[in-house]
């Protein structure tokens, strides 16, 4: 192995191993999952979080299932693809159903204070998350 191959061999294994922030990430999006507390301004009562901390990636849990979805642009701008998620029934599918479609019209996520993350749509929707304290 020449110097030149062994030297770019290990500069990708050290890339492959920096934080997201490294990536286009901004630190205060980096929580270990938001969790939704309101669509629109109304309490959200099921279970659902967020994960930014990988760009260009959110996943998360919804009442049911795991999700996930790719996003373009650079936050806090942010174009949603298509939402994946597992196929598992529970008795709150329509809360499930009410957060996929609430995610699917959010055009930029804000972190708008120390534990606050605010996803906004063009229409005025929002979902409202806050960050789990430790």
């Amino acid at each position: 192995m020449t110097r030149l191959t062994f030297a770019l061999t290990a500069a990708l294994g050290l890339a492959a191993c920096l934080p997201a922030v490294a990536y286009g990430v901004p630190p205060e999006y980096l929580a270990i999952e938001w969790k939704l507390v309101s669509i629109d301004g109304q309490p959200f009562l099921a279970r659902g979080n967020l994960d930014l901390s990988t760009a260009g990636k959110i996943a998360g849990q919804g009442p049911c299932n795991r999700f996930f979805a790719e996003y373009g642009g650079t936050l806090p701008d942010f174009r949603l693809g298509a939402i994946g998620a597992t196929r598992m029934a529970c008795p709150d599918l329509a809360a499930e159903s009410a957060m996929f479609a609430a995610l699917g019209q959010m055009t930029r996520a804000e972190v708008t204070g120390p534990v606050t993350l605010l996803l906004t749509g063009p229409k005025g929707g929002s979902m409202e998350f806050v960050r789990p304290m430790n």
